[in-house]
């Protein structure tokens, strides 16, 4: 499967945003710090992410197989 890398950019920054902003109310209120780490969290996880290149394709699994035998594992 091919995945764009804003597409996976866009998905870690939603999922790193929910994971702060559901650690954030746990207590039923939102502050002003907990809306900017939130931001943060969301940035740096977009940030990462798209900046990281995505692995090349490959034949697959064939290949995986064939790596890890050379490397005896």
């Amino acid at each position: 499967m091919r995945i764009s890398r804003i597409a996976k950019a866009v998905v870690a920054g939603a999922a790193a945003g929910t994971a702060a902003l559901a650690t954030a109310v746990q207590d039923q209120a939102l502050t002003t710090w907990e809306g900017v780490t939130i931001a943060l969290a969301v940035l740096g996880a977009l940030g990462i992410t798209y900046r990281v290149p995505n692995r090349p394709a490959t034949g697959g699994d064939e290949d995986l197989m064939r790596a890890a035998r050379r490397h005896g594992q």
